[in-house]
């Protein structure tokens, strides 16, 4: 079994300071505490590990040579700090409690006398994050608690808090929200003991400039990335302009091309039923009736009316497709005062022609005196520009569909009627 002065990283300089000695029963408390931890430990602790108990163990034994403690406070100091995070394999929140309970069955077991186990339990729950430091002993075991702080393997170990709160209680964090929490919980901290400030007064400075200077490059690093990811290739306000010169210009596009697939089915349509009906009003003319095809198999007559009624159909929603659409607020002529509504587009003649010149002309000023209000009028033409568009295309899809299932339909009636002449 390998020691803990062996594995614990030493909290400030070079020079190795003198270390109080353990006594029998502190010895045999880290053997039970270490093959605890070996068999019960859960693998998402990743922080509050046997290691970090071990290292809170050697700045106890550094800190009481400091503090010139007694054997007995040693000891008692000691035997706290071996147990302090035992309650961590029953509980997260509030293990202090159960820490206590653990130390307190363990020591009775070895005869320790009920007066010192209460000073090692009340040791333990000075830990806790909502507990005052009364006495010397509980202000060196806080201190060598929170010892992290001021080794240089800080960062290293919050990174492994880091990730035990995001295993056990779901939290996470950006590298900013971090650095920003880490950095305010060392400006709270202090140190309690007279031991304590002196060996960590130096490095916790230095890692708390260092977590500075960290939280500064997270947060140049980050706007960088914003802007990057904001900024458009071109100058931001030509490559804006850009944007809507495109929009409009494909909008204009696409309503250009509706409008001649529109006419073109109006055109093939009407041809279609002119055909139809001259064809129709010659035989009747004559014979009275369908005429002699029709006389001969008055079947033919379903489907030349499944064609009529195929080309009326596709033909109303082809003129409706391209029939003229002008969005505008009826509204809006009753209550000029609103014009400068975020629905309203003063650029849009459907808009601004319900409104006296007086009113369009103060709203027009209005809206060049706001940079964003003339992007949001802009932004709004185009957003009615794209209803119109669904409308056009909405109904040129069913004019074409109509065409395509009424074909189809008469193709098989034609079909089934010479058949049933035959």
């Amino acid at each position: 079994m390998e020691s803990a002065e062996k594995d614990a990283p030493a909290a400030d300089a070079p020079d190795k300071p003198a270390k109080a000695k353990a006594s029998p029963l502190v010895k045999e408390a880290q053997e039970f505490v270490t093959a605890l931890f070996a068999r019960e430990l859960p693998a998402k602790l990743t922080y509050h590990s046997l290691r970090h108990t071990e290292a809170v163990v050697k700045e106890c034994r550094i800190l009481a040579t400091a503090a010139e403690l007694s054997p007995d406070d040693t000891e008692a100091l000691l035997l706290a700090a071996w147990f302090h995070d035992t309650g961590y394999l029953d509980v997260y929140d509030g293990h202090e409690f159960r820490s206590m309970e653990r130390a307190g069955a363990w020591l009775a077991e070895h005869g320790v006398d009920a007066s010192r186990v209460q000073l090692i339990k009340d040791l333990i729950k000075s830990t806790h994050r909502d507990t005052t430091c009364e006495t010397e002993l509980q202000k060196l075991l806080v201190d060598a608690d929170m010892s992290n702080l001021a080794r240089e393997d800080f960062r290293s170990a919050a990174e492994l808090l880091r990730t035990e709160w995001e295993l056990v209680l779901g939290k996470t964090y950006s590298n900013t929200e971090w650095a920003e929490l880490q950095l305010n919980f060392m400006l709270e901290h202090k140190y309690h003991s007279d031991a304590g400030k002196e060996r960590y007064r130096k490095s916790f400075k230095k890692n708390l400039d260092e977590q500075r200077d960290q939280l500064k490059k997270t947060e140049k690093k980050n706007k960088k990335k914003a802007k990057e990811q904001n900024e458009t290739f071109a100058e931001p306000k030509r490559g804006i302009e850009t944007m809507f010169r495109t929009m409009y210009s494909n909008h204009m596009k696409l309503s250009d091309m509706a409008d001649k697939k529109a006419s073109m089915m109006i055109q093939l349509n009407a041809v279609l039923i002119s055909v139809i009906i001259t064809y129709l009003g010659a035989k009747m003319g004559k014979a009275g009736a369908l005429g002699p095809m029709m006389s001969g198999n008055p079947v033919l007559g379903i489907p030349i009316s499944i064609l009529l009624a195929t080309a009326l159909g596709s033909v109303t929603t082809a003129i409706l497709s391209a029939q003229p659409d002008v969005t505008a607020f009826k509204w809006l002529k009753k209550s000029p005062q609103i014009a400068t509504n975020r629905r309203v587009n003063l650029l849009f003649f459907g808009n601004f022609t319900k409104l006296s010149l007086d009113n369009f002309q103060g709203g027009m000023r209005e809206l060049m005196r706001q940079k964003e209000a003339i992007y949001t009028n802009m932004i709004t033409d185009v957003y009615y520009l794209g209803e119109v568009l669904a409308r056009k295309y909405g109904l040129l899809r069913t004019s074409y569909t109509i065409f395509m299932v009424g074909l189809i339909l008469t193709a098989l009636s034609f079909a089934i009627a010479l058949l049933y002449k035959s």
